[in-house]
């Protein structure tokens, strides 16, 4: 998709918050600091439009994106963050529980997960929670020019064997730095929402 139109129209906590236009939304979760914002402005040709930040577990809100009058983007809190409260966790927990299980016009999740690592208990944890709610699901490992070309399929192995990976789902290998995958990503996109399924 060529974008030219976006718009940050709000950042939600709760579902009276939530846009009411009806347009199919693809959510993006994964661990502060993998590369959420980075993603979501390559996909959208803008350098900074999503913020990010140098504090991870900065984004505390649902920040809906509304892409060309056809579709959100809907940014998740990132998880995994040590420098927020229990108590603030699960304020979180719950607010994006409430979003990911509740929203009908959500097609899809992208979860990502760090190319350069194993995934975490907290990335294992949100891919099997999406399974159980038979969520659509694209799995994103980010950053992946820091890998070697020659250690890729280990690395990539590595990853689907920490997550349970199921052939059902799509693994895409992305790097904001040289635009690698951005075409697969919206292609998925694409296929889930305004390509129609």
């Amino acid at each position: 998709m060529e974008v030219h139109n976006v718009e940050l129209v709000m950042s939600a906590v709760a579902p009276s918050q939530y846009p009411t236009t009806g347009f199919p939304e693809i959510a993006l979760s994964g661990r502060s600091n993998v590369g959420k914002s980075s993603l979501i402005n390559v996909l959208i040709n803008r350098n900074s439009y999503a913020r990010t930040s140098s504090q991870p577990g900065k984004t505390q809100t649902l920040n809906f994106y509304k892409v060309e009058e056809q579709l959100y983007f809907v940014d998740v809190p990132g998880y995994g963050y040590a420098k927020v409260s229990k108590k603030d966790r699960e304020k979180f927990g719950q607010m994006i529980e409430t979003y990911l299980t509740n929203r009908s016009t959500l097609r899809g999740v992208i979860i990502l997960v760090d190319a350069r690592h194993a995934p975490t208990q907290d990335d294992v944890a949100m891919y099997d929670w999406m399974r159980y709610y038979k969520m659509p699901l694209l799995v994103v490992a980010t950053k992946s020019d820091k890998i070697a070309r020659g250690k890729w399929n280990k690395q990539e192995s590595l990853i689907k064997k920490a997550l349970h990976f199921q052939a059902s789902d799509d693994f895409i290998a992305f790097s904001a730095k040289t635009k690698d995958g951005k075409d697969a990503v919206w292609q998925w996109i694409e296929a889930h929402t305004v390509g129609g399924k």
